[in-house]
């Protein structure tokens, strides 16, 4: 809920004349920026950030077009300057206590209120608070000089004696990313990245807020309301706690004294629950402090009444790892979430809203906040907890080692201490972890290597200090949440990264391993996997902006990150489909085979559950257009895998394996309840006759995958390049095909097609006399479709939704794989 608490005591109290609550002004007006030392102002958005503001006023190109990045890499190495002025009224100026406050200031910066030094920052993940009484005034300019990050680098550097992986971003904390990535560009930003207030108040205001479930059964929710406040009096007060905005408990307190909270209860409590689960109940708890009838501040959250527990056990392999919610194990199904855009301020409520809907819609339950990110805004934890995903949070370290001065370690600190208060109160955050692949690198990576034994106990000892003490202290001190030192536990050169923890899989892609080696090398839980694939027609055009489908421009490589990209995705491609000529084709069969690559490692980690208990992979999103691992790319639309993945991460799956000739078919439950039906299995070839089939009754335990069905195919006559495998049971059907796609034996064919107006956009009808594989439906209309890459039987009817707001779709297109099927003996 994100509204003025202000609003809130006139709904509950309309009728008391009196309150003297803080007043808050976000000061996002009359901005302008410059570099420094220049004298003419350009007009600037707060919060924002430099690049945005300069391609607002054309002074650069806009850097996700073509190889424009290179030519703005100036911006970063230059100083910025911005300013304001604001008047203050007299009602204000009287106030006892005026601050000001500073959300995310990015990130060496000096502030100046009418010219007097107030503040100087040195981490973008912070929050500050600077008492102001003394230099306000009736009109006032706010100016601040933004200095770039390497001169702080280098000095740091060498004070150290010793180079540290990975490079001069070690030493800053700000988003680690922005110093370039295997999916992202170097553009490296600075500014107001989040909002300034002017805060002021009276005799007391409240900082910050925590609600703690004490107690927790079917019958009572025992809790505790907890606040955090600054005040300027020694007399008793009351706070008073409202749920779903009736009155469940009043205390006295006198706020010169420690206020441990105010307890209370729910009776019967409707749990908060991953949406695949049950219903992510949310009560509205508010806190109203009052002197006598006088209100004198009031803090209302969401709050979803959940237990939530990180379960690491020894067992007969090694050490389980799954998280328990309500008592009960959850499957994780998910992605790694990183930044939306390389420039936050660009990043809408409706962005938001969009892509965590689409995380709902394919069936993920389970989202990671990758290390080398943000710590997101408000809004994406609020509308989590809302949608009942779950939010494994990382600390924003990744792939480095870090320094470990007095000075770094209390920034890390303090940062730490910000965010974990600030979120706390979210029902969707299941766990914090210290950092993204660091103890992996320094034990795999040749990180090591040329090192005194004295610089390695150094660096290593550096590493407990924040990763074993100063964050596990600051999430068990502020949270009641689980902490993990490291994602993952055991890097893939040691084989406990099977047996043990949380896996990393990156013999997939970065070894260039076969698909297949998903099937047989599956660890307790995949918290990253992934393979690339290039993004859309619509997003390749942006890139080139050029309406042909153009994958060789020297604009369109700088989106390449990944050294050997290009490579492994043409290596991969060739084991298991057929390579096209042109460009078009080439980005359908790279969506295609990122998609079969990931479906094999899902459906093989699912049908082990309980021994998996989860898979999230590499990685939802992009943060600008580029070929990478994400399922949905910069411009919001899906690619083949986040429409597959709809169907592998469905709550109840039919999957099936051949092993030794053996066909093996695992229903897998995700649901808290066991499902019954009958399972039928038909095989049918390419042109829809009928070569085998059965049926029979079989249970699906609840929280498991279920090995249903064995046949010996040695038993059946059939030709695996020409048959598919379909398996229905309780309305979910599934397909299986008995070779890679290359060595299918499919057939050329007329695609009919039907298009008709409907609610919200246009109804398409397919069929088809023989087997379509992989259908792909494309049009230069923005909309979105409901299924696509999808298999048509012989003589089905497919029916799929155009959602969009165009009149007309008469330039739709499509791709069939059968036009691209060669045999190969």
């Amino acid at each position: 809920m994100r509204y003025s608490y202000l609003i809130f005591v006139l709904l509950i109290f309309g009728c008391q004349p009196k309150h003297d609550v803080p007043v808050s002004i976000e000061l996002n007006k009359n901005w302008q920026f410059k570099k420094a030392g220049d004298t003419i102002w350009n007009s600037a958005t707060v919060p924002g950030n430099i690049f945005s503001d300069l391609l607002e006023n054309k002074q650069i190109k806009d850097p996700f077009i073509g190889d424009n990045e290179k030519d703005v890499q100036w911006v970063s190495e230059a100083d910025w300057e911005y300013k304001t002025t604001f008047l203050v009224s007299k009602k204000i100026l009287q106030k006892k206590h005026i601050e000001l406050n500073f959300e995310g200031l990015d990130t060496y910066a000096s502030v100046f209120l009418n010219d007097s030094l107030i503040l100087k920052t040195n981490n973008a993940f912070r929050s500050f608070e600077v008492d102001i009484k003394e230099n306000l005034k009736a009109e006032n300019e706010l100016r601040i000089l933004f200095e770039n990050t390497s001169k702080y680098e280098e000095i740091e550097k060498e004070k150290l004696g010793y180079e540290l992986p990975e490079g001069n971003r070690i030493f800053t904390r700000k988003a680690q990313f922005q110093y370039g990535w295997d999916w992202g560009p170097k553009l490296n930003t600075s500014g107001i990245w989040r909002p300034i207030k002017l805060v002021a108040w009276n005799d007391f205001r409240i900082k910050n807020k925590r609600i703690k479930t004490i107690e927790l059964n079917d019958s009572i929710s025992k809790l505790v309301a907890g606040i955090e406040y600054a005040f300027n009096m020694e007399k008793d007060i009351t706070q008073a706690v409202y749920v779903n905005d009736s009155l469940v408990r009043e205390k006295q307190f006198n706020p010169s004294n420690y206020n441990s909270g105010i307890p209370f209860q729910i009776k019967n409590p409707k749990l908060w629950w991953p949406h695949n689960l049950g219903e992510p109940y949310l009560y509205d708890i508010k806190v109203v402090v009052k002197d006598d009838k006088k209100i004198l501040d009031s803090v209302s959250t969401k709050y979803g009444i959940r237990d939530i527990e990180l379960v690491t056990e020894k067992d007969s392999v090694g050490e389980n790892f799954y998280f328990k919610i309500n008592n009960q194990p959850v499957y994780a199904k998910g992605a790694n979430y990183i930044p939306q855009h390389s420039f936050q301020n660009q990043v809408t409520d409706a962005h938001y809203e969009k892509l965590l809907d689409d995380v709902v819609d394919v069936n993920m339950n389970m989202l990671r906040v990758w290390g080398g990110g943000i710590y997101e805004n408000d809004i994406f934890y609020d509308l989590c907890d809302e949608k009942g995903i779950l939010i494994w949070q990382d600390f924003m370290f990744a792939c480095a080692m870090y320094p470990g001065d007095d000075a770094f370690l209390e920034t890390v600190k303090q940062e730490a201490i910000d965010n974990v208060k600030r979120l706390r109160n979210h029902a969707s955050i299941a766990l914090w972890c210290g950092n993204n692949e660091n103890s992996e690198g320094w034990h795999r990576w040749g990180w090591q290597a040329g090192r005194s034994d004295e610089e390695k106990e150094e660096i290593w000892n550096n590493y407990l200090k924040v990763f074993d003490s100063i964050l596990p202290e600051t999430v068990s001190k502020y949270t009641d949440t689980d902490y993990w030192e490291s994602s993952p536990k055991y890097g893939r050169g040691n084989p406990k990264y099977k047996t043990e923890g949380d896996a990393h899989d990156w013999w997939i892609w970065h070894d260039a391993y076969p698909f297949e080696h998903l099937e047989d090398n599956v660890p307790r839980f995949m918290s990253e996997f992934g393979f690339q694939s290039f993004p859309s027609y619509e997003t390749i055009k942006y890139i080139n902006q050029n309406d042909s489908i153009e994958i060789s421009s020297e604009g369109f490589k700088n989106h390449q990150k990944h050294i050997r990209g290009f490579q492994l995705i043409d290596e991969y491609m060739k084991r298991d489909f057929p390579v096209p000529d042109n460009g078009e084709d080439y980005v359908y069969m790279s969506q295609l085979l990122q998609a079969y690559g990931m479906r094999i490692g899902f459906e093989a980690q699912r049908r082990v559950r309980p021994y998996n208990m989860g898979t999230l992979y590499w990685q939802l999103n992009d943060c600008w257009p580029v070929i990478s691992w994400s399922s949905i790319d910069f411009l919001g639309n899906w690619k083949a895998m986040h429409y597959k993945t709809k169907k592998a991460f469905a709550d109840v799956l039919i999957s099936s394996r051949v092993e030794n000739d053996t066909l093996r078919t695992w229903i897998v439950n995700d649901l808290l309840e066991a499902k019954s039906g009958t399972l039928k299995s038909k095989l049918m070839d390419f042109d829809g006759k009928t070569i085998w089939e059965t049926s029979k009754q079989v249970e699906a335990s609840e929280n498991k995958g279920t090995l249903v069905q064995e046949i010996d195919l040695n038993t059946i006559d059939f030709n695996k390049k020409e048959a598919v495998l379909i398996s229905e049971f309780n309305n979910k059907t599934a397909y299986h095909y008995f070779t890679n796609h290359k060595n299918l034996s499919l057939k050329s064919s007329t695609l009919t097609i039907d298009v008709a107006k409907a609610e919200e956009g246009f109804n398409i009808t397919l069929s088809s006399s023989t087997l379509e594989k992989d259908v792909f439906l494309f049009t230069n209309e923005k909309g979105h479709f409901s299924d696509n890459f999808f298999d048509i039987l012989p003589n089905e009817v497919v029916t799929i939704h155009f959602k969009t707001d165009a009149e007309t779709l008469e330039n739709l297109q499509h791709k069939t794989f059968n036009s691209f099927v060669r045999e190969t003996l």
